[in-house]
């Protein structure tokens, strides 16, 4: 699988997977990034098993694989084994192309995940997802739809899942107008991950949007201190987000947004960014004259936060 869509990516994965299950239940599925392979263990991972049974082997990232165990993978798909699936997850670029390429001309199925990075391929996507659920929505809807929930492919494809359970499939402007206009579980969440992110000017836009179309000021900020608590909760855990799920309380997908975020955060700086949220939600319930600067200023102090060491 070649990019870095990260939904695509997974549903890629998973459909594998249930394919593989729906010819034995027991397959077993092993997932792995470069840091937790070393050389010789893909031969073990790879043998056959003495209890039988399928296998799934999904190896992410595959372009940060240092040069031995590229070429033991390089050398592998000459003479896979038979029982077995191994998915090569890699982002694409030049960095590992040589083990594209390989794995490429020993006839490997390439499966394209590439970022949807263009408003008309999101709207493309959004389309495609209607119809992937069995439902249909107006050109004017889907543009409202995107306007409404932004550009992150995973909230769009949850607001599409939600709004065919609410409407039964015909998803018209008035249909996303009712349930979508002024959502904090969207837009709220936009927020909160540019500031995180530290990307200050797109944040304070977001923000400005959101209370435009009528986003509670305390919602905005709710999801501002999850934001935080997440990193929080992710900073001190170790190990691969699939087993931190059940020990976190969150599904993987979000455990690996949150481990892409915290890089730049330093202790102090998630201390100083919950003391923040903590301090705007008492100012917003406690009537501040104006709910619009206090969430500015908060989220510039969480930007400012994630330089602190």
């Amino acid at each position: 699988m070649v990019g870095d869509e990260e939904l695509l990516v997974e549903r890629a994965v998973g459909e594998i997977v249930q394919e593989a299950r729906r010819r034995d239940p027991d397959t077993e599925v092993v997932d792995l990034v470069p840091s937790t392979l070393e050389p010789g263990r893909l031969a073990e991972l790879t043998s056959p098993s003495l209890f039988g049974g399928g296998k799934v082997l999904v190896l992410r990232s595959a372009q940060d694989l240092g040069k031995d165990l590229a070429a033991e993978i390089g050398a592998y798909v000459k003479n896979p084994a038979g029982d077995m699936a191994f998915v090569l997850v890699h982002a694409g670029g030049v960095k590992g192309r040589a083990l594209l390429e390989a794995w490429t001309k020993a006839g490997a199925r390439k499966i394209t995940c590439p970022k949807i990075t263009k408003s008309g391929e999101r709207l493309d996507f959004l389309r495609s997802e209607m119809r992937r659920l069995d439902g249909t929505i107006s050109p004017g809807a889907a543009q409202q739809l995107l306007d409404a929930v932004g550009n992150d492919l995973r909230e769009l494809a949850a607001a599409c899942s939600q709004l065919m359970a609410d409407t039964g499939g015909k998803i018209n402007d008035a249909a996303v107008a009712r349930y979508h206009r002024g959502k904090a579980d969207v837009s709220g969440f936009t927020v909160a991950d540019l500031a995180v992110e530290g990307r200050l000017g797109e944040a304070m836009e977001q923000l400005r949007w959101a209370m435009d179309t009528g986003v509670a000021a305390v919602l905005i900020n709710s999801a501002l201190a999850q934001g935080i608590r997440g990193l929080a909760k992710v900073s001190g855990a170790r190990g691969k987000s699939f087993a931190l799920a059940k020990e976190l309380g969150m599904p993987p997908w979000k455990i690996e947004r949150l481990q892409k975020q915290i890089r730049g955060w330093s202790p102090e700086g998630i201390a100083r960014a919950l003391t923040v949220v903590a301090e705007t939600d008492r100012d917003i319930k406690g009537g501040a004259a104006d709910a619009s600067y206090a969430l500015e200023k908060a989220v510039k102090e969480i930007v400012i936060a994630r330089s602190l060491r």
